[in-house]
């Protein structure tokens, strides 16, 4: 065989067809009437052809809108099937998915609008006041604003119309839309959470989405007979991607949609669904395992539960191993490059409250932080858990190394081939990396350097405290915020009572 002519082949079949949307396609051929999705309350499931006709009717309306290659659409929604259909149908026509928060404040969604110019912006029922007040405040105006209706609760105001009526009467066969497609073209368009300014528009392209979906479906394990749950909402990297929607239709999976976090209805979903893997924040694992003390259900089809967005705390991984599956995970990263480093059910309890090594097709270090510079990608702090620096990953398929329309905040974060995200740490001898807090978060008191990561650990081992949280009210009086362990109330009050004796030396300088 030509050499060249093979190799042309090889690029032409990977770089133009290694997409996304053709690994969910893929699916639909192999497992036709198998289940994609369910939704409890709306008692429906859709098969994988099913799915994909329901991604056709949208697909339809969305190109009789007139959207192209390129074009943005916006949606605002809690977990649900619609969700899904927003995902993969603009994909379809080569437009770009765009989940964003439906937490927003209206100010906030406004921004993202004039910034992203949607020409189609989806938004759900229960939002239907702030996305009106949204599009009001907003200059860019999207040629087609549709409301979800999940249990019909609300009207469509003055301008909108429903999800029903939009796809109504479209044919559920493919659009066949015949167009250039490229593993580098964006995909899906996420937001940060914006700690640091305004949300940031992460772009993913279709080689991030596949070897994403690639990362799950290697850690966890998945595979097509794998029925996951993931708690968090979707429009969030770790919702999306974490046991999502995005790895569960690529491995031919099932995903069952919790719309809101619950957790009676989640531990009845294990029992009545038979969910194999659930994702969440531990606080909603704390959350499961009092619950499944209490009130115990037949978890035995868990495979595992993963865990993302917060530490580990040793104590709390050995009750969960207990009392919900001993297969617990735990990744660590960010919007931008997805999780970066991981801890596996062998590396628990015994490594419990780091964050884990680098996955397998990362790299992540500990670099020295500088007053007036960036420290180089080899700059490293020692390997003693002890020296705190600023943690870096190196992402070669799950990143696209920038932002929507953001170009000093690339050049901030993005270096080398390095992703400076801010975080601090340490890490030990064998890359384990501990993180202790954000850079824009440390206080500094007496000359010190004061990671609240580091005291809220402390305060979290007293018999007392359920949970806290450390910050500084002002420049120079950090203050410790918790939540008693009984009695709670609805508001955190300081835990450091004067009658209290309080075992922990370290807490009371720094307090």
């Amino acid at each position: 065989m030509n050499s060249i002519t093979h190799t042309n082949t090889f690029r032409d079949l990977f770089e133009n067809n290694f997409t996304y949307l053709n690994g969910f396609l893929r699916n639909v051929g192999r497992f036709p009437q198998k289940n994609a999705l369910t939704c409890p309350i709306r008692k429906k499931s859709w098969t994988y052809l099913q799915l994909n006709g329901e991604c056709n009717r949208l697909a339809h309306a969305l190109h009789a809108d007139g959207l192209k290659k390129g074009d943005v659409v916006v949606y605002q929604l809690l977990n649900s099937a619609e969700f899904i259909f927003c995902y993969l149908a603009p994909q379809k026509i080569g437009a770009v998915n765009c989940p964003i928060n439906f937490r927003l404040s209206p100010g906030e969604t406004a921004y993202i609008l004039d910034e992203s110019k949607p020409a189609v912006y989806v938004f759900d029922e229960e939002i239907r006041d702030k996305a009106e007040k949204a599009l009001d405040m907003a200059r860019h105006k999207p040629r087609r604003v549709v409301m979800v209706e999940f249990r019909g609760k609300e009207k469509p105001f003055d301008g909108s119309i429903t999800y029903n009526e939009y796809v109504k009467d479209r044919p559920e066969t493919d659009p066949g839309i015949a167009q250039p497609t490229s593993i580098y073209d964006e995909t899906t368009r996420l937001y940060t959470s914006g700690t640091t300014g305004m949300p940031k528009g992460v772009p993913l392209n279709n080689i991030n989405e596949i070897f994403t979906a690639h990362d799950v479906i290697m850690h966890f394990p998945l595979n097509q007979t794998d029925k996951t749950m993931n708690m968090s909402p979707w429009f969030h990297r770790g919702g999306l991607h974490s046991g999502g929607p995005c790895p569960t239709l690529y491995v031919g999976g099932e995903v069952v949609v919790l719309r809101q976090f619950n957790p009676r209805v989640c531990l009845d979903h294990v029992e009545n669904y038979g969910l194999t893997f659930l994702i969440g924040a531990p606080p909603m694992l704390k959350l499961l395992h009092d619950l499944q003390v209490k009130e115990s259900r037949n978890l035995k089809t868990i495979k595992g539960i993963v865990t993302m967005g917060a530490p580990l705390e040793r104590e709390a991984c050995i009750s969960f191993q207990k009392v919900l599956t001993p297969n617990i995970y735990n990744g660590y990263g960010t919007t931008e490059a997805f999780w970066n480093t991981f801890l596996r059910p062998f590396d628990l309890p015994e490594m419990a409250g780091s964050a884990g090594r680098s996955c397998t097709d990362d790299e992540a270090a500990v670099v020295k932080v500088y007053p007036d510079r960036r420290a180089e990608p080899d700059d490293f702090v020692a390997k003693d858990n002890q020296e705190v620096g600023e943690i870096i990953i190196k992402s070669y398929a799950k990143c696209s190394y920038g932002y929507f329309n953001s170009p000093a905040e690339e050049e901030r974060v993005f270096y080398k081939g390095w992703i400076y995200i801010g975080d601090l740490g340490t890490w030990n001898e064998d890359n384990y990396i501990t993180v202790v807090g954000r850079k824009d978060d440390m206080i500094i008191c007496a000359g010190e350097n004061i990671h609240p990561v580091q005291v809220e650990e402390i305060l979290n081992e007293h018999p007392k405290v359920k949970e806290s949280a450390v910050s500084s009210p002002g420049e120079s009086h950090p203050q410790a915020l918790s939540e008693p362990d009984v009695n709670l109330s609805a508001h955190p009050a300081p835990i450091i009572q004067p009658q209290e004796k309080f075992p922990f030396a370290s807490v009371r300088t720094v307090l």
